[in-house]
């Protein structure tokens, strides 16, 4: 060009008269405002440090992009030289440059363990899992969400130093109650849009529903058998109504831990307890011993039946056997009334005196004696014998 010397930042002095630059150098001063921006300080004679060098090289090349050119004239407004030129490899590598930093704002990695939600122009776009995934920056944005740890949620009494597990039961008792939420994320778009604080939504939801299922027990069985069946009822209506909620939010399980009176009354309540299985004891062995004396009298009255039927039919044989006999007699007397009338009386003087022990004499022997021989009385001495 005109008026400019060679070189890629532009020539010496221009035509426009000696104050249109500094000399000794070659460079052009000439500037945007006319000032004297040299290669040499005003009025002095060392050369510009490398960081002013930089700037004013940074300032031409900024001028260029935006459409002026480098190296003005003088204040007079001579030719001054050229600005600097940008080339393609410079425009190259400030596109990768760029290219670079969209995609390290861009791409990202999901763990295994994670899930991530995408949102174009700050509004849910999509929920994508494990792996290597690209949003486009910065018109879509990323949250990314651990689903699979699970996390606990503690309440009651001990865990939090709070009234909140002091319930009242349907008999109208008051039970302290300690027991933990155990529960993961299955939907993490849901659990960021539509919870604030999901642990505060947990904690309420689980209390709310622990207090009615607790209002529609008795105490007695909380205490002891019915701590299962608590449970699996508290997980199903907790599960229930974050459902409804829209929480995104799964439960895992329900640990039960304690139920037990407040501890201002559990000495008490202790006492009682201990009364109570006393009162059960004694009741088991009244049954038991009921129980027992029942059995013995319906055996002895099946037993008083059975002697009474085997009574009766012993004497309806020993009747009917009699009347067989008598008649059996009958038939004889009628045959042969004298013989068997002696018969009959001899055999019931038998029967009478069988057992006697007596002696009969007959006083009407012949000669007037009595026709009886002395002997010992072998019985006697025999009875006396037996009975020492």
């Amino acid at each position: 060009m005109a008026g400019q010397s060679g070189g890629p930042w532009g020539g010496g002095g221009g035509s426009g008269g000696s104050s249109g630059g500094n000399k000794g150098n070659g460079q052009n001063g000439g500037g945007p405002s006319g000032g004297d921006r040299g290669g040499r300080r005003p009025g002095g004679s060392g050369q510009m440090p490398e960081i002013d060098e930089l700037v004013r090289k940074g300032q031409d090349q900024l001028r260029v992009l935006m459409g002026g050119r480098g190296g003005g004239g003088g204040a007079n407004g001579g030719g001054g030289g050229e600005g600097p030129r940008i080339s393609r490899g410079m425009v190259g590598i400030g596109v990768l440059g760029a290219v670079a930093v969209w995609l390290f704002s861009s791409v990202y990695t999901v763990k295994p363990e994670e899930q991530s939600v995408e949102l174009f122009l700050g509004e849910y776009y999509r929920t994508v899992g494990s792996g290597l995934h690209i949003a486009p920056w910065p018109f879509v944005t990323y949250d990314k969400v651990v689903v699979t740890t699970e996390r606990s949620e503690d309440i009651g009494v001990g865990s939090q130093g709070t009234d909140a597990g002091l319930m009242l039961t349907g008999d109208e008792n008051v039970v302290d109650i300690d027991f933990q939420v155990v529960w993961n994320i299955n939907d993490p778009a849901m659990l960021l849009f539509n919870l604030r604080d999901p642990q505060a939504t947990i904690r309420a939801v689980s209390e709310s529903a622990m207090r009615e299922i607790i209002a529609q027990s008795l105490l007695a069985p909380i205490l002891n058998r019915d701590r299962g069946i608590i449970a699996a009822r508290l997980e199903e209506l907790t599960q229930e109504t974050l459902d409804n909620y829209e929480s995104g939010i799964n439960v895992v399980r329900i640990n039960f831990d304690r139920a037990d009176p407040p501890r201002e009354v559990i000495d008490a309540f202790r006492d009682v307890q201990a009364a109570e299985q006393q009162r059960d004891r004694l009741e088991k062995e009244a049954d038991a011993y009921a129980a027992r004396i029942l059995a013995e009298a319906r055996g002895q009255a099946a037993q008083t039946l059975e002697e009474a039927e085997g009574y009766r039919a012993r004497v309806v044989n020993e009747a009917e056997g009699e009347a067989s006999r008598f008649s059996a007699v009958l038939g004889e007397y009628s045959k042969a009334p004298e013989v068997t009338r002696k018969r009959l009386y001899l055999e019931a003087m038998e029967e009478v005196l069988g057992d006697m022990d007596k002696i009969i004499l007959d006083q009407d022997a012949g000669d007037g004696a009595q026709g009886v021989v002395p002997y010992l009385p072998l019985n006697e001495l025999r009875k006396n014998s037996e009975g020492q």
